[in-house]
């Protein structure tokens, strides 16, 4: 750590930086357009030093956050200077799936680039083969939608139109698009006008502040992992399906604990798929970077210093580390759940008094627009959080690698030919067990015209697991007018259809037999059973 800051001094600056990132995110989510960003808040924003290392976060989304730093990495060669604004979607070059885009601006108060402010958004259309460029068949990314390498948005502080008149001509509603696009460029720059207040502040000492928060979260870090039991950890699972065949994609991982390092290996993970559950290297990351902060102390910053004691590896040409050009727009959204599954499920033979049953796995994806692009509604649905060890789970939450809201049933019903039917708790859907895993939900629409509807979902023929004895949750059910639907699939509706998903429970933890009588009862009494 640097020595010229003292303690005081120090915690004062980190929280001054994290309130920065944590402004990006209101500017970004008040300034949007899209249902997607400013209800849900599907988004992240972040800072970065001038080399490229995460200095601050916003708590925003997990598989966002991991995979920031290759966006990053991704500009610093290509000369940055003061004014430049980088838009970078391509997840082989620094992003996640095509319709998260990225912006990464130079911050630079006084015409010296000291560090970078960065939004990640999920735009809900970037072309593609079907609305909301999430086709659940596609078996190359140039069906999932317009794929940019970094390139200048913003060129020394003017606006590079033909970079924007080719995005916005190869999307659905560009009129949606460029107004998100704006409410990110608004975020970078309130990161450099408070940057420039600090650095006017404290001068060179907010430079050194750079280093010594990182430092420091290091040093904690790698405490909390020294106080886990040395050793080899293994655990598997599967993908159910890639969206092009109903075969079982394995999921296995070792993790190895040395001192204050953990190591965490991905060999004898399936080959690459030919749909696109596949997931950049970047997203695996991210998930093994969430796991670690889940089991470590939340008061730690999160920052490059969290990220410095964990190695991430997966074989190449495999579906946690693909070649170009495989479709990979699944890979974000679900294939992500699955890694941190896995991660933890391997932890808990290690720990297995800090971690809960298995939570719902998936993050339920449902896409319906039309094609004509006057609408694109997207959504990720809540469901089951597993028992912990102490304590029930948690009902109708977002679990792993997702933490947005919901879109509230006035937005849906204002902005969208939509019309909800259904939204609610799923009784009988959590593991039963000494302490009960959360229930799912249930969300019914009904289109009012038509439209193609998009589902990417899992958890729906492998229940989330019960621990020491506790219960299997409820498996998660797609619904289309009363008839099942795969767990992967589009399927185009008339006016008037009804879409129905049903997202899993979490597992039971414990005996169910060793439940309280009280819980019971308050189960019965909160209708959270039928029995």
């Amino acid at each position: 750590m640097t020595d010229d800051i003292d303690p005081v001094t120090l915690e004062i600056l980190r929280n001054q930086l994290e309130s920065i990132a944590e402004e990006m995110g209101h500017v970004l989510i008040t300034g949007s357009y899209s249902p997607n960003i400013k209800e849900r808040q599907d988004c992240s924003t972040a800072l970065f030093d001038a080399d490229g290392k995460m200095i601050a976060q916003a708590e925003h989304i997990p598989v966002h956050l991991g995979a920031m730093p290759d966006a990053v990495d991704a500009i610093i060669d290509d000369d940055p200077k003061p004014g430049d604004v980088f838009i970078v979607n391509d997840p082989f070059a620094g992003g996640t799936h095509l319709p998260d885009i990225t912006l990464v601006s130079t911050i630079a108060p006084h015409d010296e680039v000291i560090g970078f402010a960065v939004s990640r958004a999920h735009h809900a259309d970037v072309g593609g083969s079907a609305p909301g460029s999430m086709p659940p068949g596609a078996q190359e990314i140039y069906e999932e939608g317009l794929r940019l390498p970094a390139v200048r948005l913003v060129d020394g502080g003017e606006l590079n139109d033909a970079v924007l008149d080719v995005l916005l001509a190869n999307v659905r509603t560009p009129d949606e698009r460029r107004a998100d696009l704006r409410a990110q460029r608004a975020a970078n720059e309130r990161a450099e006008e408070r940057i420039g207040e600090l650095l006017d502040d404290h001068g060179s000492l907010l430079l050194d502040a750079f280093d010594a928060v990182v430092d420091y979260s290091q040093a904690r870090i790698e405490s909390e992992i020294a106080d886990l039991p040395d050793g080899e950890y293994r655990a598997q699972d599967i993908l159910e399906g890639d969206g092009v065949s109903d075969d079982d994609i394995p999921i296995e991982v070792t993790v190895t604990v040395d001192g204050d390092r953990i190591a965490v290996d991905f060999a004898g993970t399936a080959p690459q798929v030919t749909g696109n559950l596949n997931a950049p290297l970047s997203v695996a990351k991210s998930a093994v970077y969430f796991v670690v902060r889940a089991i470590t102390d939340p008061e730690i910053p999160s920052n490059h210093g969290c990220y410095e004691p964990v190695s991430v590896t997966a074989p190449e040409g495999t579906v946690l580390n693909p070649e170009p050009p495989a479709a990979v727009v699944g890979g974000n959204v679900e294939t992500s759940q699955r890694v941190t599954d896995v991660t933890l499920a391997a932890l808990a033979e290690a720990i297995p008094e800090r971690l809960p049953a298995g939570g719902q796995g998936t993050m339920n994806n449902l896409i319906i627009g039309d094609r004509e692009g006057e609408f694109t509604y997207y959504e990720t649905i809540a469901g089951g959080f597993g028992a912990r060890p102490h304590k029930d789970g948690m009902d109708g939450v977002q679990v792993g690698m997702t933490n947005t809201l919901n879109t509230p049933v006035e937005s849906m019903e204002s902005e969208y030919p939509l019309r909800v039917e259904t939204y609610a708790l799923r009784p009988d859907s959590g593991g039963d067990g000494e302490h009960r895993g959360g229930l799912g939900l249930e969300r019914s629409v009904t289109v009012e015209t038509d439209a193609t509807v998009s589902l990417l979902t899992e958890r729906r023929r492998t229940a989330p697991a019960g621990v020491d004895g506790g219960e299997d949750g409820a498996m998660g059910e797609n619904l289309v007018d009363g008839e099942s639907v795969p767990s992967k699939a589009s399927v185009d509706v008339s006016t008037g259809a009804t879409v129905t998903i049903r997202t899993p429970g979490g597992g039971g933890h414990g005996d169910p037999a060793d439940r309280a009588e009280d819980a019971r009862e308050a189960d019965r009494r909160d209708e959270k059973v039928t029995e």
